[in-house]
């Protein structure tokens, strides 16, 4: 089962900062206009040292940058480093789509790395290719885990032994109004606790698969330079939380259809595979939208026959696609978002997509398979800048 392990964790002083201003979202959700946005807001963002850029006043590539910018912000006192290994309960306290107010709940360790699908830190979802060079080029100047990756664990009753009982050691609010609380944990007693709960069931990746196998290349390329022994780069930097209706907000991921032959008809070409009916898409639906109208879609037996996983909508969609003429599909977290990329011709159709259920969720994952690609997407994010992790070694 997986190994689960305090760190001592690289924290901002909230006394020399305020933490609202310096944390960020992970890199993988932030572009350039974001990026500079929160470089702007203050000096000591975690956007510096997350997505660095070149720093030519001084010659340094963006990746040494980052590196003596961690040297000079610990220097500095304005990131200590925790005393004693330590695991952080971590809250994000938000309101749902449908108005009510939620939280998840998790705990902050490291994880242990193992070749992916091969142990009990399972891949949720299959991963579309994407450079994992900046991760780990960043990883080898920094020495550092700059944000976790993103574990579901099978086990039961962590949620219970991580609940806090005091006021946070760190808060912040991002800029879409979440709540971001940390506490660190390092009496050996609840130290204890956490690993050997954490240890009693597989653990599942949520949210960052290429930062997983970053770290495992990492991991290898360390033990062949060192004779194969063990190190603090044998585990990655993961926030950890129990599988449970009432920790975890899952959204849909949408499809934004482009490149299609211009008159095409798409309604009419996906009507092979699904029940096409024209009208109203309730939030809730899986549906079809262009400038033209709107369609609701029900699949045919012929595609439920077809899909690798007709209980979900992001394998029916591939399956219906892949029947299409050549196009290109981007995904997108936000339905207004894709409806509106729709009204204002940035893309020529939107496939609306229903949330998966964590139900379904545990479930494949106790049988051991994945989702496909961009079936779900857990909200909020974790943010950067909460607790950085050392990797010396």
């Amino acid at each position: 089962m997986p190994r689960f392990q305090p760190f001592p964790g690289v924290r901002y002083d909230v006394n020399k900062v305020r933490l609202d201003d310096v944390i960020a979202p992970p890199y993988d959700v932030v572009d350039a206009a974001g990026r500079d946005g929160l470089a702007a807001r203050d000096r000591h963002n975690a956007i510096v040292v997350e997505l660095p850029a070149d720093d030519a006043s001084r010659g340094l590539g963006r990746y040494e940058a980052a590196a003596r910018t961690f040297d000079e912000w610990i220097a500095a006192g304005v990131l200590t480093v925790d005393a004693t290994p330590s695991f952080y309960v971590y809250r994000m306290r938000f309101v749902d789509e449908e108005g009510n107010p939620r939280h998840t709940l998790g705990v902050v360790g490291a994880l242990e790395v193992e070749e992916p699908g091969s142990g009990d830190v399972l891949p949720h979802e299959e991963t579309m290719p994407k450079p994992k060079g900046d991760r780990i080029d960043l990883l080898r100047a920094t020495r550092m885990n700059t944000s976790p990756v993103w574990g579901l664990s099978l086990a039961r009753g962590l949620s219970a032994l991580i609940e806090p009982s005091s006021p946070p050691a760190a808060h912040a609010v991002d800029d879409d109004g979440v709540g971001h609380e940390l506490w660190r944990i390092d009496d050996p007693a609840t130290v204890a606790a956490v690993a050997e709960t954490v240890a009693a069931a597989p653990v599942v990746l949520a949210d960052g698969h290429h930062r997983y196998e970053t770290a495992f290349a990492y991991r290898n390329e360390r033990r062949a330079a060192n004779g194969s022994k063990a190190g603090d780069f044998d585990q990655v930097m993961a926030f950890v939380v129990e599988i449970a209706e009432d920790q975890l907000s899952v959204r849909a991921i949408h499809r934004l259809l482009r490149g299609l032959p211009d008159g095409f008809d798409l309604p009419g070409a996906l009507g092979e595979l699904f029940e096409v009916v024209a009208g109203e898409v309730p939030p809730g639906a899986l549906g079809l939208f262009t400038k033209d109208g709107s369609w609701r879609l029900t699949a045919r037996p012929v595609l439920i026959d077809k899909a690798r996983d007709p209980e979900l909508d992001s394998s029916l969609v591939a399956t219906a696609l892949a029947a299409l003429p050549d196009h290109s599909v981007e995904y997108r977290a936000g339905r207004s978002d894709v409806l509106s990329a729709v009204e204002t011709n940035e893309a020529q159709a939107a496939i609306v997509l229903r949330p998966v259920t964590v139900a379904k969720i545990a479930a494949m994952a106790r049988e051991r398979r994945r989702m496909p690609p961009k079936t779900t997407y857990f909200h909020p994010k974790p943010r950067t800048g909460m607790v950085f992790r050392p990797v010396p070694g």
